[in-house]
């Protein structure tokens, strides 16, 4: 960065070199289920620190997740209420399971978070939405729930099924369509956010 004397980006009397350096961003998988092992590598692979978080020891292990970077013994809602979260943050619920999904999607849908998604079918999806709003979630919070998570690729293995997960999450986060490039008139490579200007004081 070019500083001139009134902090200008002009008049090039200093060279500034400016290095940024923050942890990787957090991807929370909750529900020990086996496809949340497909979902943590894939999560590793995009870049993120992920975290499993399931309430049933018998589950979260360290056997069945190596690749984790944490596996949490705990009810879901609760460990969310108490971790560090901000707006790169990535959570991906896999429980199915009503007692754990509408606690867990009221904390999570009130989080200044990157993306809340739930698996399940559309009958449990519409169940699920039916229970979040008996609990007093707003028609603002719910819109940002991806549900059923994932795009429509036609996926079956676990493995398929996270690609899928992840391919929603990168659209998400970089304003994508999820359609395919072929005949579309969308840019392949969108620009990146622009840089905000330093002031030297």
């Amino acid at each position: 960065v070019d500083v001139g004397a009134a902090g200008r980006h002009c008049e090039p009397d200093t060279t500034l070199l400016v290095e940024s350096s923050v942890p990787p961003p957090r991807m929370i998988v909750f529900g020990a289920v086996d496809f949340a092992s497909a979902l943590v590598r894939t999560g590793k692979f995009l870049g993120y620190h992920v975290t499993v978080c399931d309430a049933r020891p018998v589950f979260a292990t360290r056997v069945r997740f190596p690749e984790a970077d944490d596996i949490v013994v705990e009810w879901p809602h609760r460990y969310l209420q108490r971790t560090a979260t901000d707006g790169r943050t990535v959570l991906c619920v896999l429980t199915h399971d009503a007692k754990f999904d509408v606690p867990l999607l009221e904390t999570a849908l009130r989080l200044p978070v990157a993306f809340v998604g739930a698996m399940g079918s559309r009958r449990t999806h519409e169940d699920r939405d039916r229970r979040l709003r008996d609990v007093g979630v707003t028609e603002a919070e719910l819109s940002r729930l991806h549900s059923p998570i994932g795009l429509d690729l036609g996926a079956r293995t676990p493995e398929e099924t996270a690609l899928s997960i992840a391919a929603e999450i990168v659209a998400a986060r970089e304003g994508g369509t999820g359609r395919p490039l072929t005949g579309a008139h969308t840019p392949i490579h969108r620009a990146p956010a622009p840089l905000s200007l330093i002031h030297i004081s």
